[in-house]
């Protein structure tokens, strides 16, 4: 895979790897574009994404070997999945302390960026206020404080329980702490030449072996 694309697992029915940033997961309409899967594709052909990154996000993403097993692992993926951690780099100063973040989403169409609004006491996390909204959860903890370039920044840990589209950026945001270098999501600065955040952590079921399967991407050089 070289230097870009690090094959981080790899079985008869699925490949782990660690994605760089900068690199999309699959192409939208652009089969010119080199992506995570193309790589892939020429390593094994026949090759299924199972789930994406941001092209700016770095982390473990998984793909499948064949037809069948895409669809076990999509169809069942919200189960299937124990953990997905993530390392994030925040903009300002941030108390020692965890919590959940959780909101309703809503991605603009035209904009394509998500947008978070409360959830309300009573409100149903299965029956969304709109029906173009999706209900999200984030648990987040500082890890560890530091400066760059005067300007403050909190390392962050966060653990997802729902997957939505840009969850992390956007909540992020919403609290007044948007992820370093995320200028769709109003940060101010751009410390380390790039979005500063990886998916660091993934752990689900195998959909054939029944087995809990855990990996890990140590955080970027660059991030550190």
């Amino acid at each position: 895979m070289g230097k870009r694309l690090k094959i981080v697992y790899e079985d008869d029915w699925l490949i782990v790897v660690n994605k760089p940033s900068g690199l999309l997961s699959m192409s939208a309409g652009h089969p010119e574009h080199e992506t995570a899967y193309s790589m892939l594709y020429d390593y094994a052909e026949g090759i299924y994404i199972v789930h994406r990154l941001d092209r700016d996000t770095s982390g473990l993403i998984v793909f499948a070997k064949d037809e069948d097993t895409k669809r076990a692992l999509q169809d069942n993926w919200d189960e299937a999945v124990r953990e997905r951690r993530y390392f994030a780099i925040l903009e300002g100063h941030i108390e020692d302390e965890e919590g959940w973040i959780e909101s309703w989403m809503y991605e603009h169409p035209k904009s394509l960026k998500v947008h978070c609004y409360p959830v309300n006491k009573g409100d149903d996390r299965n029956r969304p206020p709109r029906k173009d909204w999706k209900f999200a959860a984030s648990h987040c903890r500082t890890l560890r404080h530091m400066e760059k370039n005067g300007q403050k920044y909190t390392c962050v840990e966060f653990n997802l329980e729902t997957g939505r589209k840009n969850q992390i950026r956007a909540h992020s945001a919403w609290i007044g702490h948007p992820v370093a270098g995320d200028r769709k999501y109003d940060a101010s600065t751009n410390p380390f030449g790039r979005l500063a955040l990886h998916a660091q952590g993934l752990s689900f079921i195998h959909p054939w072996t029944g087995k809990v399967m855990k990996f890990n991407a140590d955080i970027p050089k660059e991030l550190r």
